[in-house]
């Protein structure tokens, strides 16, 4: 691992923590009960993609989350900035996670393969 990509994780493992806090400050309850599970920053850490656990939320739900969480990012970034002393944040794109939905259809695929072979 070189110095860049310890960098790199460095500033994902910070917003990590820095994340959930900013959003607790904030006035809507709704934010403060979501789980980060996943920050991936760009490769020139000027853009970076925060993962949500998209636990028993509904589609409608999560489209209204995703709106609070992008009318909140600016705030989220300014956090961040006077919290670290950074000279620029990158900028936050929210996402609901969906590997864990993806593995749990894997699963089933290969469940289905094995009682067809046998």
């Amino acid at each position: 691992m070189n110095e860049a990509e310890i960098k790199l994780k460095r500033m994902e493992s910070i917003l990590v923590e820095l994340i959930p806090e900013a959003l607790g400050h904030l006035n809507d309850k709704r934010l403060h009960d979501l789980e980060i599970l996943e920050v991936k920053c760009s490769r020139g850490r000027s853009d970076a993609k925060v993962y949500i656990n998209p636990s028993n939320f509904k589609e409608s739900e999560k489209i209204a989350y995703l709106k609070q969480l992008n009318k909140a990012r600016p705030i989220v970034e300014d956090f961040c900035l006077k919290d670290q002393g950074w000279y620029r944040c990158p900028k936050l794109t929210f996402e609901f996670d969906t590997q864990f939905e993806k593995s749990q259809n894997l699963e089933e695929l290969f469940k289905k393969i094995e009682k067809e072979e046998s």
